[in-house]
This record gives structure tokens, sequence and C-alpha cells, in this order.
């Protein structure tokens, strides 16, 4: 399957800061991957998400080196526009991004601005409030919302875009456990109904080893582990680089150990629970 985002060798530094804020990373995602980036705060996550989007080096001037390239094509020969159908971002903070009068108004924002024709508009933020079940929400004001709501309605601002790769910086950092699985939930349709690429930055990280293909961890700017989400949390390094491991990670590494459950793929606690009350049977 073809690659929707390669970074090659990517390195970039702000021209306040003495140190680069990404040192030289590589990464390549097929199209329909989850990938979920991990790390403490100031390890240069945000930063590679700026240069995925565009932002750096179109908005952010510094020391840039290497490559980024969407759908094959490079970001610093891109336009915004472009990458704005290309690369869709959800913000930690909904509310950064929804700011119109009604919902359906916030979610054609974008479409708008790109002079897409109204009868395409109008198709496009059905679909999109469709596929995020907020169809009766569509005029009702963002401020009456709900955190949840909210971040479904700038979700599918995004989604109205149709970007081949979406980006969720800490989605469900502001959501409480129900909302935040009821997301996590949703990006796995989304993955599975359409074949859409998701690049996470997510510390919560119990709601998404189950789902994501790969969990990259970067420390000081650097790629410092990669692999599937068993291998890095399994291999012990994790938490040397402030990766919150998820405790029924820990749990299930102790009892495979002693052989009382499997090892081959992380569990989720249900799965766990019910192993345990096998081998105990």
């Amino acid at each position: 399957m073809a690659n929707i985002l390669e970074i090659e060798g990517l390195s970039f530094r702000y021209p306040d800061s003495t140190r680069k804020a990404v040192v030289d990373f590589h990464l390549a995602v097929p199209e329909g991957e989850i990938v979920v980036l991990a790390g403490p705060s100031g390890c240069g996550k945000s930063t590679l998400l700026r240069a995925v989007n565009g932002l750096i080096p179109h908005m952010y001037s510094g020391e840039y080196s290497g490559d980024v390239r969407v759908g094959g094509a490079s970001v610093k020969s891109s336009t915004m526009t472009d990458l704005a159908q290309r690369v869709g971002f959800l913000f930690q903070n909904p509310e950064n991004q929804i700011f119109m009068f009604t919902v359906e108004r916030d979610i054609a924002f974008g479409l708008e601005n790109l002079g897409v024709p109204r009868p395409e508009i109008r198709s496009r933020v059905d679909e999109a409030m469709g596929l995020l079940g907020i169809g009766e929400l569509a005029l009702r004001a963002p401020y009456e919302l709900s955190d949840g709501q909210k971040q479904r309605v700038a979700l599918a601002g995004v989604l109205a875009m149709r970007p081949r790769l979406v980006i969720l910086d800490e989605p469900t950092s502001l959501l409480d456990p129900k909302t935040a699985a009821e997301l996590v939930g949703i990006v796995a349709k989304l993955r599975l109904d359409l074949g859409m690429t998701f690049l996470v930055v997510e510390h919560r990280l119990d709601l998404l080893v189950k789902l994501a293909d790969r969990l990259v961890v970067m420390n000081e700017g650097k790629k410092v582990l990669e692999g599937t989400p068993r291998e890095v949390l399994f291999g012990g390094e994790a938490e040397a680089y402030g990766v919150s491991v998820p405790a029924v990670t820990k749990v299930q590494k102790l009892l495979a150990s002693d052989g009382l459950v499997r090892e081959d793929e992380l569990l989720s606690a249900q799965e766990l629970a019910a192993a345990v009350r096998s081998a105990e049977a």
C-alpha cells in the first residue's frame, strides 16, 4: 500500500532556540494506518505536527532541513490551500476551531473559504454530520454543546474537507472517559469504513493501544522507539522516555511472564480479566 505520509530526515530549529525541536526524524505512514505519537512534553511532537500540516515552514520560520511529503507532494512546495485539502487537523481544544453561529455553518466554513460550489458544500456538510451522528445539532449554536459534541463538530469540519490524512492532537484530553472512548470508536469506524489515515498525539494510551498500528516515541526531538504498541510497551524502555504505560499492560506483562495469560497482543481490561478467569478455571 502506498505511503500517504513520508518524513525524511526532518530537522527544525526555531529562531529563538539554541537546540533543534526535531532532529533527523524519519517516518513513513501507509494509507489506512493509525500511528500514535507519544513522549514527554517538549519532546518535539507539536513541532512535528506543524511540519506535517504545513505550518512549518509556511507560518513558522526557522532552520529547516529534510523533507515532508503528503500524498507524494512536498509540504515545502505546496500551498496552505492545497495542504488544507490533504491534511486535516483536530486541535486539542475544539473551541479553538469552532466559532460560527450554528453547527452547520461551522462545518461549512473551510469549504466556503475554498470557493466550493454551494450544492457541493451542502452535500459534504450533510455527509460529515451523518458520519458523526450529529445531524440533529445542525442548527444549534456551538456554545450550547457539550465538550464531546464540540469535538464531533470540529471533526466534522475536518472531514468535510475530505483530507487523506487526519492529525489528532491529544483529542481526548478534555473529555470524560465515556466520551473519550466514543471518540476513539469514531476514529476506528472512519478507518474501517473510509480507509482514513490518522496521526495521533495522545497521552491516554489505554484508549488507543488496541486500535493503533504503530506507536512512535519521541524524546528531545528524536524518534527513540517505534513498533507495534505491544512491542513498544512490552519492551521496557517506554517509561524511561516519559511514556505512561497503561496499568492493564503492566499487569498483563507480569502475568504473561508467569504464563498465566498470553502475550501475543495487548489485552483490554475486560480481555485480561477473562484470561485470568480462564487460567484459574
